[in-house]
């Protein structure tokens, strides 16, 4: 059964317009849930909405958003006065600029989707920009009104689609500085830079998000089936603590033997019996 499609509209570059749709590209619904019951009774309960001071029951209609403008002091929105704020969206996916794929910065991606031809008549024009756009190794910057909101998208080809990020604003990305200023500026070379070269080459491998575990979840379910079958409930065991004394000691333990790898060994024989060299000379 083929996913249902959560915007349809039309992707236009220049005066080229062709309808599309836009599927959601990653999804929570395979995650266990639950539902919050009376544990008396066993049946399900709903939230209400209590005022803080007389602690009486809020109706919806008597419901309405504020904002907080300090203590403790808000400024009531009426639903119509925000609804005026909500953009006019005219289902268009404008094509603004293409940029070069290795130029995106990953921090800025927030929501997954793919993109697609929505009817047959849009195929062939659909598939000239995506493998346009796959020759020349560039994604495309394109702006729509989605789901309430003016968002920035980024497309880039996708198998015989294109797969689409909405992107973070500007303002909602936290600085790296913030975080890495206090950071000192530590140079790493010898035979510390070599041992870390050694690891990340005996550990390289391939992006496979088949192997991503959410062990969380699979321990939820676990749980549940237990239960339904009656089985004995065992707790998980603790992860082992980890220990490090030392940087330079913890680098070569996960090199193997405890040992600098040959070639680093080698090199700074070579370089010491290259001094004694000029020393005696």
């Amino acid at each position: 059964m083929a996913p249902r499609a959560s915007w349809k509209g039309f992707l236009k570059i220049s005066e080229l317009a062709l309808p599309v749709a836009l599927y959601a590209g990653a999804t929570t619904s395979a995650r266990v849930s639950f539902h919050i019951l009376n544990r008396k009774t066993g049946n399900r309960v709903h939230r209400q909405y209590f005022d803080e001071e007389t602690d009486e029951a809020v109706e919806p209609e008597q419901q309405v958003k504020g904002y907080d403008t300090g203590d403790n002091q808000f400024i009531i929105l009426e639903p119509e006065e925000i609804a005026q704020t909500v953009p006019e969206s005219d289902k268009t996916i404008r094509i603004e600029a293409f940029v070069p794929l290795d130029k995106v910065d990953a921090v800025y991606f927030d929501r997954p989707y793919y993109l697609a031809p929505s009817g047959a008549v849009a195929t062939d024009s659909f598939a000239v920009i995506r493998e346009g756009m796959r020759r020349k190794k560039v994604a495309a910057l394109a702006r729509a009104v989605l789901f309430r909101r003016v968002r920035t998208l980024l497309l880039r080809p996708e198998g015989p689609g294109l797969a689409a990020n909405t992107l973070n604003f500007d303002y909602e990305v936290r600085p790296a500085s913030e975080v890495f200023d206090d950071l000192p500026d530590i140079r790493i070379e010898g035979e510390m830079l070599d041992l870390a070269k050694y690891i990340i080459k005996t550990k390289s491998g391939e992006f496979d998000p088949h192997t991503f575990d959410d062990r969380y979840d699979q321990a939820l379910a676990e749980l549940v089936r237990a239960k339904m079958e009656g089985r004995e409930i065992k707790p998980p065991k603790p992860p082992k603590e980890t220990k490090v004394v030392n940087l330079l000691e913890a680098l070569r333990q996960s090199a193997g033997a405890g040992k600098a790898p040959k070639k680093t060994r080698a090199g700074t024989r070579k370089k010491s019996a290259s001094g004694e060299r000029r020393k005696a000379g």
